[in-house]
């Protein structure tokens, strides 16, 4: 489920009520969308995960900007909610979507990419243990500690 939260919407919202004080004028450009990834195959299969992403005013000639509001124990998604897939990097084209960038995020759960992290200490024990990397990711997704790390419970 995709929900959009246009700040064109908002502004036209606005507009049947009268203006007050020092508001901004809010671009048609800017978008918010979040979208809930779920039903997902591999490590992450029992977990549901939200990202926002933030659509500027230069979209489509770059990307945008996409965080993982769950926090998930993944190498290439750091405490912070940071992601890193190429194509919302030095991959980018204005060709791509969002949906391109969902189909990315749900690839980025079925093969965690270890060569390229952002969480080094997830992407050392998928590298050198999958078994425990399988174990420490299923602890996180039904929520608990890992490695001095609390994780909330975020099962589907």
């Amino acid at each position: 489920m995709i929900k959009l939260f246009s700040l064109k919407q908002q502004k036209k919202d606005g507009e049947s009520s009268p203006r007050t004080g020092n508001q901004k004028k809010a671009s048609a450009a800017q978008l918010r969308i979040t979208k809930d990834v779920h039903n997902l195959q591999g490590f992450y299969r029992t977990g549901r995960f939200v990202f926002s992403f933030k659509v500027g005013p230069n979209y489509p000639h770059e990307p945008p900007k996409v965080k993982c509001e769950t926090q998930v124990y993944h190498p290439n998604i750091d405490q912070q909610g940071n992601v890193c897939l190429n194509i919302l990097r030095e991959d980018w084209k204005p060709v791509l979507t969002i949906n391109s960038i969902v189909y990315g995020l749900q690839y980025l759960f079925l093969e965690p990419n270890p060569e390229d992290p952002l969480n080094k200490e997830a992407a050392e024990v998928l590298t050198n243990n999958r078994r425990l990397f399988e174990q420490n990711v299923q602890k996180a997704i039904r929520g608990g500690y890992v490695g001095g790390i609390y994780f909330d419970r975020c099962l589907k």
